[in-house]
């Protein structure tokens, strides 16, 4: 929506909201990432996070019985993933805002490959004028938006807002009057926090109008809200001694002076720091904070959803302590009940003419090296050279998706080498700050299989055959084991444990690579990959496999 509300019955909602929000915070959450429950429990609750994978710089917003969710996605194409909702607690990827990320430069281009940890940072979705509208910046090239009528898309091409470097966090905001405005935080400049005027069409800032509305103390997250007449600016701080922690200020005109101001939550080290997120109502009136924990794990920076509580006027995240501060909640009733369970795709067969939206390429693939045509039913991969010999980060054309954390993770991949040339690699992997992979490499006519951890190489038995098989498991410990299969039934284990990781602000992904260290030669063709996940209702639930949405 256009980020205007109305808090309804809001002292009695306030009350019943607390009974339930104490009802649930006292259960123990263990050791982080020992969540063997997770997203919704079937039975009118759900435990966080309700997304188990990396999801960060998350926004939200409602429109009608819809809820719609973007996440930052850095160097990947298509970039900036959106999530759709029915009831906050179950989510599907939906699409994705940029189908060509060098639309924002070349740096991120297969050709280049240089912004690792950088590229699309935080954004903000909006509902104006019958259109969805998402802004987004990038630590190097600046503010840019685009435009849709359909969430799903197509999106406008994109257009940049503000061309420099040094700015993050935005987010736009329509008042009553149709006027636009638009928050950013310029972070080289000693974290100031900026209000701008938006011109009519959206696309640009109004020269000579700013107003500085805060700086310092490491502010980024800003979202604007209109609630019951008041503006709310909030945005999140960060304490060398404390960590993050949300906050927020209020005037009664959008340029200030914001002279109350209000910390919503404490920084808690212990839940990797909620704190990125957007603040929506329900159409029962409920008020929630779809939220990314900011400290990453190996599985990235997930998502939980936290219940708000109104007290004097503040909207409190989670559970309100003796202080007046929140506090992280681990459970909750579903904010709308009787809705089936639902999870981000994972699995593909390739016998569509689009990939599945759970893909993104790492930087934007050379375009005329991949088909899903050539052979139909199968995703072909053209091997070319990476930018440095023999390094996988610097392989074009890598396919992945984020894994998950959940207590059971298997991935399987079946390959058809008969395209392969000499000096061609092919495999599965996982990559994040360390990186490892199982594939086949070819030298001449022989064909081996190689398994390779931070470009220290492991070359296993000849193999004869066309076509194979390769997995990877994991757990909650994030501990992945690499096997593979000439026949897809038994698989024997090479290579040794490998600890999925954190690195460059992503959690692990998987990934299907293919390069070649001699020639631009070769192909690849890759039959299916399924990805099966444990669900989160009970601990020893079976995996999910993902449909079509």
């Amino acid at each position: 929506m256009t980020r205007r509300f109305q808090i309804h019955k809001l002292v009695i909602a306030a009350v019943l909201l607390a009974g339930l929000v104490q009802a649930f915070a006292d259960e123990p959450a263990g050791a982080w990432g020992n969540w063997t429950r997770w997203g919704d429990q079937g039975d009118g609750t759900y435990r966080n996070p309700v997304l188990p994978a990396d999801y960060s710089d998350l926004d939200c917003i409602r429109v009608g019985s819809d809820y719609y969710a973007i996440s930052s996605t850095f160097q990947y194409s298509p970039g900036m993933v959106i999530l759709h909702s029915k009831d906050l607690a179950n989510w599907r990827i939906l699409g994705h805002v940029i189908d060509d990320v060098t639309q924002i430069g070349p740096e991120l281009n297969w050709d280049r490959m240089n912004r690792y940890g950088r590229g699309v940072w935080a954004g903000a979705i909006c509902h104006h004028g019958g259109k969805f509208w998402v802004y987004f910046g990038t630590p190097d090239e600046g503010y840019f938006m685009s435009v849709a009528e359909d969430p799903a898309g197509p999106w406008a091409p994109l257009h940049r807002v503000m061309g420099e470097a040094g700015w993050d966090d935005c987010c736009p905001f329509w008042d009553d009057d149709g006027q636009g405005y638009f928050v950013g935080t310029h972070f080289k400049d000693g974290y100031k926090t900026w209000l701008f005027k938006l011109t009519p069409d959206g696309r640009d800032l109004v020269k000579d109008w700013r107003v500085l509305l805060n700086e310092g103390a490491g502010r980024e997250a800003n979202k604007l809200y209109k609630i019951n007449g008041t503006y709310y600016h909030l945005f999140s701080e960060h304490k060398p001694d404390m960590g993050r922690y949300v906050m927020m200020q209020r005037a009664t005109n959008i340029a200030g002076p914001y002279t109350e101001k209000r910390q919503l939550s404490h920084a808690q080290p212990e839940a990797r720091e909620p704190n990125q997120g957007g603040l929506v109502q329900t159409e029962q009136g409920g008020w929630y904070f779809f939220t990314h924990h900011g400290a990453g794990d190996w599985e990235g920076r997930c998502a939980s959803l936290l219940p708000i509580t109104w007290v004097d006027g503040w909207p409190i995240i989670g559970n309100v302590a003796s202080d007046g501060l929140g506090t992280m909640v681990w459970s909750g009733r579903k904010p709308v009940a009787n809705l089936p369970i639902v999870t981000p795709q994972s699995d593909d067969n390739f016998n569509n003419p689009k990939l599945g939206v759970q893909w993104e390429w790492n930087y934007q693939p050379r375009a005329d090296k991949w088909s899903l045509t050539e052979r139909p039913g199968f995703l072909r991969l053209l091997a070319f050279r990476p930018l440095r010999p023999d390094d996988l980060l610097k392989a074009g054309n890598t396919l992945t998706q984020r894994s998950f954390r959940t207590a059971s993770n298997c991935v399987v991949l079946k390959l058809d080498f008969s395209g392969f040339s000499d000096g061609q690699k092919a495999g599965l992997c996982h990559f994040a700050g360390t990186h490892s992979a199982l594939g086949v490499v070819q030298d001449g006519q022989t064909r081996r299989i190689e398994y390779r951890e931070n470009g220290h190489l492991t070359v296993g038995p000849e193999i004869t055959d066309d076509q194979l098989w390769l997995k990877s498991s994991w757990g909650l410990d994030g501990r992945s084991r690499y096997a593979c299969s000439t026949d897809g039934k038994n698989f024997t284990d090479f290579g040794p444990e490998y600890q999925l990781s954190w690195g460059n602000y992503r959690g692990d992904r998987i990934g299907i690579y293919n390069f070649n260290t001699k020639q631009d030669a070769g192909y690849v063709d890759v039959d299916f990959c399924n990805y099966n996940y444990t669900g989160g209702s009970t601990p020893d639930s079976k995996p999910i496999t993902s449909s079509s949405y």
